[in-house]
């Protein structure tokens, strides 16, 4: 990459992009022709956010490869000053930030093996020796490391290649520098992109996991998608394993757009999603139903907001069909039936809703005949 985006929301639905934040060509030391911009993290302390990137330095004196540079902004979506050099002492790329409680700070990153080192209050120098974090997995690499802590646990969380993919794993400690127990996988390896890399948040008393994969560039992983899921514990503190979903996370508004080729569940046969365009990956997905009583699931759709009188579906049907609209399950209360006429363009149909409680629901779509109907959104007014 050659530059850094900041993206904010309220809801883990809406996001605002706040444009560039740092950019290789406005670093002093970063080789600004490398476009090798990789993993970065940031962090608030003492009325400044401090972001943590790799990148090549154009002066090879002290040799090639990764160093880990830093820049300062009051504010998370900059304006952000990077210093004129990276850190001393550390080579490498995936830096990762954590303040423990007695205001210690650390930083985190790979190179073969995972690191970890004491900063200085300034954030900016290191106040101890780099040391390599023992007793995780020796075979296949590992690079990534993010460090939380949850009720005196601290979390050392890294993507690892145990056979040809990277799978999300995490070792335990009750010391921010270890040692560490190997304690299992946060997420089964994935296919059609080789990679990954996490963070774990904790937001409104939820924790996410955010991750990525290559959705928008199937044929090219290194252009990756940001992904987002709700993550668990069990009551001993160990991670239950997340399974990925197209759903992410958030509460969607009723009278939005609603993509529900973003599933949370579908049905095992007659159910697909594909692109409108494989050329132009960018114009998104639609929902493919080919089969009598095959659905999709949305999950977490907020009908509060008012008093839903019509349903608007924009769809596709080379065959006509009925679409069902049910609530909460695929056999709970149908609250619209769509005919979907025979065209060969897309178009916006509109039927009435039955009576309904207005709240949260989970969405299904089903396909009431054994025709042939495509979905592009669904939305209620």
């Amino acid at each position: 990459m050659e530059d850094y985006h900041v993206f904010s929301s309220e809801n883990l639905t809406d996001w605002i992009d706040h444009g560039v934040i740092v950019r290789q060509n406005n670093v002093p030391w970063v080789n600004s022709k490398a476009y090798a911009m990789w993993a970065p993290d940031c962090i608030y302390r003492n009325g400044k956010y401090y972001f943590y990137f790799p990148a090549p330095a154009k002066d090879t004196t002290n040799g090639r490869g990764f160093f880990i540079g830093v820049a300062v902004s009051d504010k998370p979506y900059g304006h952000f000053v990077p210093q004129p050099e990276p850190i001393k002492g550390v080579r490498g790329i995936d830096p990762n930030l954590f303040i423990d409680k007695d205001g210690q700070a650390y930083l985190y990153w790979s190179s073969r093996n995972i690191f970890v080192a004491k900063l200085k209050e300034n954030m900016l120098e290191l106040d101890s020796e780099p040391m390599v974090i023992p007793n995780l997995p020796e075979a296949g690499l590992k690079e990534g490391p993010y460090m939380f802590e949850r009720n005196g646990i601290y979390y050392l969380t890294y993507p690892h290649v145990e056979d040809s993919t990277e799978r999300l794993e995490y070792a335990i400690s009750d010391n921010p520098m270890g040692p560490f127990t190997v304690a299992g996988v946060i997420m089964d390896e994935k296919s059609g992109c080789w990679t990954n890399h996490q963070s774990i948040i904790e937001f409104k008393d939820q924790w996410y996991l955010f991750y990525h994969h290559n959705d928008l560039s199937p044929y090219f992983d290194k252009n990756r998608s940001i992904r987002a899921d709700s993550l668990f514990f069990n009551e001993d503190g160990t991670i239950q394993k997340v399974i990925p979903t197209l759903r992410g996370v958030g509460v969607t508004n009723a009278s939005n757009k609603i993509q529900i080729d973003r599933y949370s569940l579908k049905s095992n046969e007659g159910s697909s999603i594909a692109f409108f365009d494989t050329l132009n990956t960018f114009g998104g997905w639609k929902t493919i139903l080919d089969t009598a009583n095959a659905w999709i699931q949305y999950n977490s759709v907020d009908f509060r907001s008012n008093k839903f009188k019509s349903v608007k579906v924009r769809a596709l049907s080379n065959t006509g069909g009925t679409l069902q609209l049910r609530l909460d399950k695929t056999d709970g209360p149908v609250f619209a039936e769509v005919e979907i006429p025979k065209e060969t363009e897309w178009k916006v149909v509109n039927f009435p809703l039955s009576e309904f409680q207005p709240e949260i629901h989970n969405l299904i779509v089903l396909l009431k005949d054994d025709r042939n109907v495509q979905i592009d959104w669904v939305s209620f007014e």
